[in-house]
């Protein structure tokens, strides 16, 4: 028996920052700041050199949802192609997955390496990458 929900709330833990000091940090680097309510679920991160991070696509348009068939990596001379078989970021639930380096950690800050998410892209979930 298959049960349907029709909504649901996700909440982020946390955002990609907007701003870094780039003594700090250098421009293939982002910073994730993790929410003080969500801190503690980071202790024991830094035993870990990969992660995957979950994010919401936040800068697309709500009417992008409705598109199921893209071209890949938008290339029109592709052909059309259903996005669940894609990396199009253009699907129903626009969420995004990186499989990043964990370069450190300073309290509820991660400096992450191979992150795709643009600033202020709320953060759902971090997953060990092993």
């Amino acid at each position: 028996m298959q049960s349907q929900i029709h909504e649901f709330v996700v909440r982020p833990i946390g955002y990609v920052l907007d701003e870094k000091d780039p003594a700090e940090a250098p421009p293939e680097v982002k910073v994730v700041e993790i929410l003080p309510g969500f801190a503690r679920g980071l202790e024991g991160i830094e035993q870990f050199s990969s992660l995957w991070i979950l994010y919401w696509l936040h800068q697309l348009p709500e009417e992008t949802r409705s598109v199921l068939m893209v071209h890949p990596q938008g290339d029109r001379s592709q052909q059309l192609r259903g996005v669940f078989s894609t990396h199009s970021p253009l699907r129903p639930n626009p969420i995004g997955l990186s499989r990043v380096r964990l370069l450190k950690r300073e309290g509820n800050l991660l400096y992450l390496a191979n992150l795709d998410a643009h600033p202020g892209s709320p953060i759902l979930d971090i997953k060990s990458g092993q």
